[in-house]
């Protein structure tokens, strides 16, 4: 009779252990929200207004673009207002027809090529010059506060007047590049009106705005490798390049993915230097995708909002694309992220 009884307590126990493990499967998420609703009810009270407003604000513009390309929609045929009259939108379902003729298209392969171009050499070339300047401010140097202000000023210039400043400074006619070229006996340089040297004249400046930000979190991580690594290494003979590899550069990895990640997100829209300097041009030499979906809806006529949306959805999904591949390298590589 014990042994019974022993044997209906420990069937009961399996029941219950069992029944507490389905609830932590199939049915957890609405008693789990539940109760972290009455735990935690003033968090989720704080965080609704902004949850509400980034809803508003990224939520509808985003459903309301994904509708848009499976549509037909341009200007002549959404609804709008013409004095008093209100005309009906008569713009039709297309599916995926826009997805199809921008994939099969030479255009936005083209415009995708120059882009990923024009990314990796600005990511790059950002990450190189501005680890080599966080590893010089790193170091005791006369006049280091001066020169860290010196190299962050072009992140406190806002981005436009400072496109604004290399527009002029690139001008063919009077530019002070092409003055000082003239001076040494050199012909002028086209610098915005050649393709090759326009590709290279927006780099140019998206680098230069784009290392100070670099620099900054490099700098920052830089100072956060314990010296005395620096120093045991020393001691055993290890020479300045063989620091820089097996300390610094492992030091760094946390910090790298991370700026590497957002500068290549950044920059892949960067649609301000693009379009201030060279609206594209000359011709559609420098044009990146984004200020292609600009063009889509604001300059050609009729105004193809269908096309654009088609474009900006197939930015964000190359975006997230790009984000989950690189997360999963470095979750490979042994980085948490």
């Amino acid at each position: 009779m014990a042994v019974d009884t022993s044997s209906q307590s420990v069937a009961k126990a399996a029941g219950d252990s069992v029944a507490r493990g389905r609830s932590r499967g199939t049915g957890t998420s609405r008693g789990s929200l539940r109760r972290s609703l009455s735990t935690h009810w003033y968090a989720w009270a704080m965080v609704a207004p902004v949850v509400i407003v980034v809803g508003v604000i990224i939520g509808y513009p985003l459903i309301r673009g994904v509708y848009l390309s499976l549509t037909d929609a341009n200007e002549r045929n959404v609804a709008r207002s013409i004095g008093v009259n209100e005309i009906p939108a008569t713009y039709d379902f297309v599916g995926l027809d826009n997805y199809a003729d921008a994939l099969s298209g030479d255009q936005f392969l083209s415009t995708l090529g120059w882009t990923l171009v024009w990314t990796v050499a600005c990511v790059s070339v950002t990450f190189g010059l501005g680890l080599v300047l966080a590893n010089m401010l790193n170091r005791k140097i006369a006049g280091r506060s001066f020169y860290r202000m010196l190299l962050i000023l072009p992140w406190a210039v806002p981005g436009f007047v400072s496109v604004f400043a290399w527009r002029f400074l690139y001008d063919e006619r009077r530019g002070l590049l092409n003055q000082i070229l003239a001076g040494g006996g050199l012909d002028a340089v086209p610098w915005l009106n050649d393709p090759t040297w326009a590709k290279f004249s927006v780099i140019a400046v998206n680098v230069w705005l784009g290392i100070p930000f670099m620099m900054v979190a490099l700098l920052g991580g830089l100072q956060s490798i314990p010296g005395e690594l620096y120093e045991a290494a020393e001691m055993d003979g290890a020479s300045a390049w063989q620091r820089f590899r097996h300390i610094t550069m492992p030091g760094l990895r946390s910090v790298s993915t991370t700026v590497i990640l957002l500068s290549t997100i950044w920059t892949f829209n960067m649609f301000p230097v693009i379009f201030l300097l060279t609206r594209g041009g000359p011709g559609e030499a420098t044009q990146i995708l984004v200020t292609q979906a600009y063009k889509f809806s604001f300059e050609i006529s009729p105004r193809d909002f269908a096309q654009s949306s088609t474009w900006g959805v197939l930015i964000l999904v190359l975006l997230m694309v790009f984000a989950a591949v690189y997360r999963r390298v470095l979750r490979k590589q042994g980085e948490v992220w």
